[in-house]
C-alpha cells in the first residue's frame, strides 16, 4: 500500500433496526404536532423491545389524544414490515407518557418583546460536505445506505420476501491522495426467513450491493472480503432481538465518522432545537460551498448557548491549508446566512411535517421533497461563493 494510502470504513443500519424503529417513532411525534401546530414544541424519545413500546418526553402544543398517536406507532411499524411473533404492529404494547414542557427552558427558547428566538440547548454542531459523490457525501456512508434502501424496498413489494426488516451494512474503501479508488470489503448482516440457509442470503442481497457501488470502485472486491451475515444466521432481530432507543445512531445519521459530530442525536426533535436545526444549516452551508468548486471539502462548526440567539462561534476548514481562503468563506457566510434559531427555521422552512422521512438511511444526501423534506440538500446558495 502507498504511503499516501489509507483504508476508510462506515456502516449504515435499516428502518427495521430497533435504534432506527425508535427514531422512526420519535419523528412522526414530531411531525404530528407540527401538522397542527408549526411551533409547537417536542422533544420524544422511544423505547422498543419485545412487543413492547415506550414513549416518552416533553411537548406544547396542541393536544393530541394517545390513542391517535398509539394508532400512529402501530401505522409506523406495520410500515416497516414487523409482523413477527416477538414484535408485532397490531398486538404490541404500546406506552405513551408525554408531557408538558419545562416553563425554565420555554422562557429561554421563545421570543418576547425585543428578544429573538434562543437556542433550545447549548452545544456543537458540524456540517461537512465533500465531492466524493455526486450528493457531496463520503462515498462509504452513501454507499452503506443505498445497499440497505434498495433491499428494503424491493422487501416491501414483496421481491425479496424472505428478508426480514432488521439489517445493517458496512463499506470499507480504500484512498489514494484524498480520493476513494475501491472498495476492499463489503459487510451486510440481514434478518431473514428460517427457511432460507446463508448461501441463499448471499445471493439475494447481491445484486443490493451491485447496484449500490459503481463498478469501477468495486471491480477489485475478492469474494472473501464480502461478508453476509458472518456469525451464521440472523432470524430473530428487530426489538425482539435487540432494544431499540432513540437517537443511538448519530455517526449513521450523520457522516459516517469521516466528520466530527457534535454529540446531539436529530430524531423526535422539534427545529428549535439546534442539535437539530443547527446540524441541518451547517451541512446546508458547507454543501453549497463545495458545490460552488472553491473547495473539494469544506467541514463548518456552529456553537450555541441555550437561551441565546446567535451563535457563539463558526468555524471553517477547507482542508486546503489555504488560511487566508477559508476566512475568506467564513466571512461570506456570517454576512449572508442568518445562523439564529430563527433564521434558520426560516432560511430551511424547518417548522413543518417533513422528519419522519429522515428517520433512516441519513438526514443527510438525500433528494429534496416537494413536501419541503430536505430543504438543507438544496445547492441554491453556490453563487455566494462564486464572488
Amino acid at each position: 500500500m502507498k504511503s499516501n494510502s489509507y483504508f476508510f470504513t462506515s456502516e449504515s443500519v435499516s428502518e427495521g433496526h430497533p435504534d432506527k424503529v425508535c427514531d422512526r417513532i420519535s419523528d412522526m411525534v414530531v411531525d404530528t404536532y407540527l401538522a397542527q401546530e408549526p411551533y409547537s414544541r417536542v422533544a420524544c424519545e422511544t423505547l422498543t423491545t419485545t412487543n413492547k413500546v415506550i414513549l416518552a418526553g416533553e411537548t406544547r402544543g396542541p393536544e393530541i389524544k394517545k390513542d391517535e398517536l398509539i394508532q400512529k406507532v402501530r401505522s409506523c411499524i406495520k410500515d416497516i414490515g414487523y409482523e413477527q411473533k416477538g414484535f408485532h404492529w397490531k398486538n404490541c404494547n404500546i406506552d405513551v407518557h408525554l408531557h408538558s414542557q419545562s416553563s425554565d427552558i420555554a422562557m429561554g427558547v421563545d421570543s418576547k418583546g425585543n428578544k429573538d428566538d434562543g437556542a433550545g440547548d447549548q452545544g456543537i454542531m458540524f456540517g461537512y460536505a465533500c465531492d466524493e459523490t455526486e450528493v457531496l457525501m463520503p462515498a462509504p456512508i452513501y454507499y452503506s445506505h443505498k445497499i440497505l434502501e434498495l433491499m428494503a424496498i424491493d422487501r416491501k413489494k414483496g421481491i425479496a420476501d424472505k428478508l426480514e426488516p432488521d439489517s445493517k451494512s458496512q463499506v470499507t474503501m480504500m484512498y489514494e491522495n484524498g480520493k476513494p479508488t475501491k472498495v476492499t470489503s463489503v459487510v451486510i448482516s440481514t434478518q431473514h426467513s428460517s427457511k432460507i440457509d446463508q448461501s441463499q442470503v448471499k445471493e439475494i442481497v447481491r445484486p443490493y450491493l451491485e447496484k449500490s457501488i459503481p463498478k469501477d470502485l468495486l471491480s477489485g472486491l475478492k469474494e472473501d472480503e464480502f461478508y453476509v451475515n458472518p456469525t451464521g444466521q440472523f432470524i430473530i432481530g428487530g426489538p425482539d432481538g435487540d432494544t431499540g432507543l432513540t437517537g443511538r445512531k448519530i455517526i449513521v445519521d450523520t457522516y459516517g465518522g469521516a466528520a466530527p459530530h457534535g454529540g446531539g442525536a436529530f430524531s423526535g426533535k422539534d427545529p428549535s432545537k439546534v442539535d437539530r436545526s443547527a446540524a441541518y444549516a451547517a451541512r446546508y452551508v458547507a454543501k453549497n460551498v463545495v458545490a460552488s468548486k472553491i473547495a473539494n471539502k469544506c467541514l463548518i462548526q456552529l456553537a450555541y448557548a441555550i437561551g441565546v440567539s446567535k451563535p457563539l462561534s463558526i468555524y471553517v476548514n477547507l482542508f486546503d491549508g489555504d488560511e487566508k481562503k477559508s476566512k475568506h468563506v467564513q466571512k461570506l457566510i456570517k454576512d449572508n446566512f442568518d445562523l439564529s434559531p430563527r433564521g434558520i427555521r426560516e432560511m430551511l422552512s424547518l417548522n413543518r411535517p417533513i422528519y419522519e422521512c429522515t428517520s433512516a438511511y441519513g438526514h443527510f444526501g438525500r433528494k429534496p421533497g416537494p413536501d419541503g423534506s430536505f430543504s438543507w440538500e438544496k445547492t441554491d446558495k453556490i453563487s455566494i461563493f462564486k464572488k
